[in-house]
């Protein structure tokens, strides 16, 4: 029997490669440097003409082919030409950014130990005390780096039924809880009506290009587009499953999510007197000071956030590694195990040297052209090989696809007049709105 995902384990197993620290971590902060709800409406139409867009797409690829990512686009395209499996260095970024992705789950594991005794109770502090693991503690890095990795390969390990749909079961309704509980928590407090306002009221004169990009940018890569997650995945799903509605609940779930982190995240910020901009440095300085002065109360708040955040990042981690394994499963005919093993030492070595790069002893040796290992690697993926992967994806869909094997497949689920739509975006919209993001990432424009 074929290892398929259930319609409800794919939409969960989905919802949680894409629901993870772009939303909890991310999402808020950069709303906050670009005034809230203008942001916020610049960034939902993003999600909905292009994030969602090229999920459609990757998820067409991967149901109607039913292989791993660089089989599937020999067997999607017109010509069957076998250059196509040179598209699979797609998966190849998934594994970078679980390498780098692993030790910052690995920093949110230590505030979860933090939060039960005693958190820093100013800036100048929690500063200090996050610079001081990051630069400094070798020995507690790589200690929380090898345990989220070992979750990660251990869940991996079992399979898409038994591993990845049941610890998603799992998980994500949890994160759900959690952060319904957060919620509830933040409507009692009286900056809530401060955040609503904050988050829903634009104001325009925030946005400029700048703004433009960094919504299309978080609405991208908030889906986990552009690492053969999404492709792998729905190559799991069975032929007459409706992935098109599922790829909209998935697309809602994700989206629901940031928007509700970022409602309570703003709340405990402007309850505290806290600036929204207060950046990267949100989650690991100015959320814990602001716990630290709600007492006990205040303890039971942080642990519960930042093991949101750890639940968020295990279900990501996971679907950045599947699409690796499935291509030497299927084109090398690994067993699972072997295939675990090997990708999972490599992007566990890869995340040792990542975390050693940042710190005072290592970084000189790992720094090169003026980026450390950390930087370049989260740079090549979220600059370089992403935007690569889904303009590819676009380019090959618009115009080495059958249109009329695509026109087929959609309108077994949505009207013609939809597909038009999203055949017209793929073909010529998303593309040009992609290389845009893509070259001003790059400094060229």
């Amino acid at each position: 029997m074929k290892n398929h995902f259930s319609r409800v384990g794919f939409i969960l197993a989905a919802a949680g490669s894409a629901v993870g620290l772009g939303n909890i971590w991310k999402f808020p902060y950069v709303t906050g440097e670009y005034g809230g709800g203008a942001f916020v409406l610049v960034y939902l139409l993003a999600i909905l003409f292009i994030g969602l867009t090229v999920f459609l797409a990757e998820a067409v690829i991967g149901q109607n082919a039913q292989s791993d990512v660089a089989t599937s686009f020999i067997k999607t395209s017109k010509s069957k030409n076998q250059n196509w499996k040179f598209a699979g260095f797609i998966i190849f970024s998934g594994l970078i950014v679980l390498s780098f992705y692993s030790v910052v789950l690995g920093w949110i594991l230590n505030y979860v130990f933090t939060s039960f005794g005693t958190l820093p109770s100013d800036s100048k502090a929690a500063g200090s005390a996050f610079e001081t693991l990051i630069s400094k503690d070798i020995a507690s890095q790589i200690i929380y780096h090898t345990v989220i990795a070992g979750s990660v390969i251990f869940i991996v390990l079992k399979g898409i039924k038994r591993g990845i749909e049941k610890i998603n079961l799992i998980l994500m309704p949890l994160l759900g809880l959690i952060l319904l509980g957060l919620l509830f928590y933040s409507f009692t407090l009286d900056s809530f009506s401060t955040a609503l306002n904050f988050m829903f009221y634009p104001d325009w004169s925030k946005i400029d290009s700048n703004a433009l990009l960094a919504a299309l940018g978080q609405a991208f890569f908030t889906l986990s587009l552009g690492v053969g997650a999404i492709m792998t995945y729905s190559a799991s799903l069975p032929k007459n499953a409706n992935f098109v509605k599922s790829s909209i609940i998935v697309a809602i779930v994700d989206t629901a999510i940031a928007i509700t982190a970022g409602l309570i995240i703003f709340s405990f910020l402007f309850e505290a007197g806290a600036q929204s901009s207060a950046g990267p440095g949100l989650v690991f300085i100015s959320l814990p000071v602001i716990f630290s002065g709600w007492g006990v109360l205040g303890q039971v708040i942080s642990i519960s956030f930042f093991v949101a955040l750890v639940f968020a990042g295990i279900t990501s981690a996971v679907s950045m590694i599947e699409p690796s394994l499935k291509f030497f499963i299927e084109r090398f005919n690994f067993t699972r195990k072997k295939a675990t093993i090997l990708c999972g030492s490599i992007f566990y070595i890869l995340g040792i040297i990542a975390l050693l790069s940042m710190t005072i002893a290592f970084k000189d040796s790992l720094t090169f052209f003026g980026k450390n290992a950390f930087d370049w690697m989260d740079f090549m993926t979220s600059s370089v090989m992403m935007p690569l992967a889904a303009i590819l994806t676009c380019v090959f869909l618009g115009y080495f696809v059958d249109k009329e094997l695509l026109r087929r497949i959609f309108t077994a689920h949505v009207s013609l007049t939809v597909f038009n739509i999203w055949y017209f975006l793929i073909k010529f919209i998303v593309p040009i709105a992609i290389i845009t993001l893509f070259l001003n990432k790059l400094g060229i424009i």
